[in-house]
């Protein structure tokens, strides 16, 4: 029988603590009614089995780039997220009370909003005291009567519940200003309904697409203009923000496009989007950046997030952001302590669902109420916003204790107390077996015409230890997906169009933001960056590990050189101490591949494309974000193989890694930069975004042929075949020349190979001519009639190249006192190279050629970026304007 704990299966072994209140299992130990089923479907799935679903669940969390950035955390911004497999059922019948109780509560708070920013009778009649508003910070004296679309303030309204002892929700804080957490839901429900998809259907769980549907009418509904067809942005703080993940995620699913606060600027009071071709008006902002950081001109100065002049914007009826600025004051904890009386002034109801029992100190008998009983009472910041952390009283020390009363006398109405819920358990899968942890459920009311809509489910979050009374994210813990479950049939709506719908043809993606265009194009650069500087170590370190000794591999002292010129990695194999490194170059090699804190180094070339990738992670495919996940994983191995510090681990799991383990590195990283590449050609739409993409490759392997072709052959070397062939091999168009020439490898060959012949894709030539091209596509101002900087910079270095004669090239000059030196690392000439020095067997023309290229490359880069990419400038034009 499924009602008592002791005829569970071992890995079903649950046991609920005495007095909490349990979400499984009921004051007598049997399971309660709603759970019957989905227990049944665990038993019948089996440890085993659940634990193999499990581990692709996680693949795919992680394939999918789900992460939350825990600060401080040592894995960055690829901490993957934390979800269970076990989720919290809801029962039919209480879903339905918490949603009257919530619509009620969001009816208040708006009623609420509206005099707070309007005639303020609530504080001139007592019934909010003046301190918890004029006093706190997150009360915008500069949004004061300002109007807002449809007197609607909260369009996205999330509350934290908990369960407490005597088994009845309470609102734990409520969330008014930008609440988060709702694309994770939707990313849990995406997780869970594939991990049990017959639990799922027998449970018969109601779907979470009505309430997306619902917010996103809402948000057309409030625009100010074009309502057939409004433009809606979401507006993210950016990729080092601990949810940027569901900012991607939710902008990418409700349609809506992801900007940060560069992206947008203020023009005569409205608000515009910077695309490529100039400026586009925007009428609604979804924003996920809290009040004071959205606009520098009038809230918070020191923000870099916001858009100068919004509120101005707002004023003046031309824009709509949701929320309404100003709704972080209904966060303030001080005023749940006023709730159950505002709620009968201002709607004449009773408060259906109550808040956490609160008490504000600013009453002196209230105040000493706190003082008298601190050890049974949880203290927090009676404002919103204040960084002071929740104190538990009964954890204090004395002289914690004495230095709080103090604290609290000489400034009450700082500070609010509340009882110290005893929240409810529910079961987690750790380690094979179920435990319970302490959960507090987040759920979404969405506007709607004059009411709310409340999500079927939620954000259900668990604490990291039974014995843990604190639930965060933060602190280790984890969530879960949240099953509301339905009496009656599921509704199968969905935000996808029916099949048999008219679908209006479009072609477009000329809305580009110019900071998104900007870091797909530097996306572009470290993705041939990477490849690049990993394919010339591969056959560095391929030379050293097959052959017995420096002096069976003549080209390799050359090619180490170039491994330091090209990767800027000095002072390596030159200088005047480079000799001992050039006789034993592993170590020295080694920190180019894996040392994360060296610039120019393979892992922290890929940091940076990682970086990169995840500013534009709602622009580019699940597969493609697949292999940026692939490759940070290469970049954290190698930063924890080379972290000096840290102590080698028992048994060599964390040994220095030698030149065969690199060598296998650089192996699987060439291959996975291939794959990028090719998603990059084959799976990306050939509009501007790719276009900016394809012109940071193409631009990238120019550099990259120009300084390889500078640093080994304009000066000759004896012997030059084993040199050519390396050449051949860093090109990967070994094949090709034997194909052509069956004889020995020659310098003609291989410089119209590389340099000259356009049919190469790995050619200087063929790079110029893709270079060329997508300039020529990219979006410009006039008639056409006059080439743009870069176009003819682009096309005085194609020119030289395709008029170069490759047996000229490779003619070498006698030595001369007047040959320059020719050290480049980089595409801009160094200022060296004008020094005088007689070096033997220079190729002078070829010489030529390529410091022509070298100058042009830099130049064309900057005439893109100034005429595209630098997004903080004024724009040229405002699109559709006279």
């Amino acid at each position: 029988m499924l009602a008592q704990t002791q005829s569970q299966p071992g890995w079903l072994d649950y046991s609920p603590a005495g007095e909490t209140p349990d979400e499984l299992y009921d004051s007598q130990g049997c399971v309660r009614s709603h759970w019957k089923s989905f227990y049944g479907s665990l038993e019948t799935l089996g440890a085993a089995e659940l634990s193999r679903r499990w581990v692709e669940a996680q693949d795919l969390i992680r394939e999918n780039g789900v992460t939350y950035n825990v600060y401080g955390d040592p894995r960055g911004l690829n901490r993957p997220w934390q979800l269970d497999p076990i989720p919290l059922l809801i029962a039919a019948e209480e879903a339905e009370t918490l949603e009257r109780g919530l619509i009620q509560r969001g009816r208040l708070l708006e009623a609420l909003m509206l005099d707070l920013y309007g005639p303020q009778q609530c504080l001139a009649t007592g019934l909010v005291p003046r301190e918890l508003v004029f006093a706190n910070p997150a009360f915008l004296r500069s949004c004061h009567h300002m109007r807002v679309p449809q007197d609607r303030y909260l369009h996205l309204y999330a509350a934290n519940i908990g369960r407490g002892s005597d088994g009845a929700f309470r609102v734990l804080g409520d969330r008014t200003q930008s609440p988060s957490g709702a694309g994770y839901a939707l990313e849990n429900r995406l997780v869970l309904s594939r991990l049990l998809p017959d639990a799922f259907r027998d449970c018969r769980v109601q779907r979470l697409a009505p309430f997306f549907r619902a917010l996103r009418e809402t948000l057309y509904a409030i625009a100010p203009h074009n309502r057939d067809n409004p433009r809606i942005v979401l507006l993210t703080p950016g990729p080092y923000n601990e949810t940027y993940f569901e900012h991607a995620y939710l902008a990418r699913y409700l349609g809506f496009t992801l900007v940060e606060g560069g992206d947008l600027t203020v023009r005569d009071n409205r608000v515009y989007l910077k695309v490529l071709g100039g400026l586009q008006p925007v009428d609604a902002i979804l924003r996920r950046l809290d009040d004071d950081f959205c606009d520098p001109l009038e809230l918070r100065p020191d923000s870099f997030l916001g858009v100068p002049g919004l509120v101005q914007a707002v004023h003046s009826g031309n824009v709509a952001v949701a929320n309404a600025l100003g709704t972080g004051l209904l966060e303030t904890p001080g005023l749940l302590a006023f709730l159950p009386e505002l709620c009968r002034r201002l709607l004449g109801e009773e408060l259906l669902l109550p808040s956490v029992a609160t008490w504000w100190c600013g009453d002196p008998m209230i105040c000493n109420y706190v003082l008298d009983n601190l050890s049974d009472l949880v203290l927090k910041p009676a404002h919103a916003g204040t960084t002071l952390e929740p104190v538990f009283g009964d954890e204090l020390t004395g002289s914690q204790r004495d230095s709080l009363i103090a604290r609290i006398r000489a400034r009450p109405c700082d500070f609010v107390a509340q009882e110290r819920l005893s929240l409810s358990t529910a079961p987690a899968l750790v380690d094979g077996r179920l435990e319970r942890r302490h959960l507090v459920l987040r759920t979404y009311l969405a506007a709607h015409g004059d009411s709310f809509v409340m999500m079927p489910g939620g954000l259900t979050r668990f604490s990291a230890s039974d014995a843990a009374m604190v639930v965060s994210m933060q602190r280790g813990g984890g969530s879960k997906d949240s099953w509301v479950l339905s009496q009656g049939p599921v509704s199968t709506l969905t935000l996808l169009p029916p099949g048999d719908s008219h679908v209006r043809l479009s072609r477009g993606g000329k809305d580009l933001p110019s900071r998104v265009a900007d870091n797909l194009y530097w996306l572009g650069r470290y993705a041939e960056r990477a490849e690049g500087l990993t394919r010339l170590l591969r056959a560095v370190l391929v030379r050293l590990t097959e052959t017995s000794g420096l002096a069976d591999v003549p080209e390799l002292p050359t090619l180490l050189q170039a491994v330091t010129y090209m990767s800027l990695t000095y002072p390596g194999f030159v200088g005047d101490e480079s000799a001992a490194r050039l006789a034993s170059p592993a170590a020295e090699l080694l920190a180019v591949i894996y040392d994360a804190d060296r610039p120019g180094s393979v892992a922290a070339t890929l940091r940076a494309l990682c970086r990169v990738a995840g500013t534009v992670r709602d622009r580019i495919s699940r597969d493609m974000w697949r292999v940026v996940n692939d490759l940070a994983a290469m970049r954290h191995l190698g930063a924890h193989a080379m972290t000096a510090a840290e102590p080698a681990a028992q048994n060599g799991a964390n040994r220095e890694p030698t030149l065969s383990d690199a060598l296998d590195l650089l192996d699987r990283a060439v291959l996975t930069l291939a794959a990028f590449s090719g998603l990059s050609m084959d799976s990306v739409t050939r509009g501007d975004g790719w276009r900016f993409l394809d012109l940071g490759r193409k631009l990238e392997r120019s550099v990259h042929t120009v300084n390889l072709l500078r640093n080994t052959l304009v000066v000759a070397h004896e012997p030059e075949p084993p040199l050519l062939e390396a050449l051949l091999e860093i090109a990967d168009s070994s094949m090709t020349y034997r194909r052509r020439y069956q004889g020995s490898v020659q310098a003609a060959g291989v410089i119209d190979l590389l340099l000259a012949d356009e049919g190469n894709p790995r050619s200087l030539a063929f790079q110029l001519a893709a270079v060329a091209e997508d300039i020529e596509h990219l979006p410009r101002d006039g008639d056409g009639t006059s080439r743009s900087t870069e176009q003819r910079l682009m096309l005085q270095a194609l020119t030289s190249v395709r008029l170069a004669d490759a047996d000229r090239l490779a003619v070498v000059t006698a030595p001369s006192a007047s040959a320059p030196v020719v050290n480049a690392a980089a595409v801009e000439p160094h200022e060296n190279d004008s020094a005088q020095t007689c070096i033997p067997g220079r190729r002078l023309a070829l010489e030529a050629v390529l410091d022509e290229i070298a100058r042009a490359l830099p130049a064309v880069s900057d005439a893109v970026t100034h005429t595209y990419l630098s997004h903080l400038q004024t724009s040229r034009h405002l699109s559709g304007s006279t």
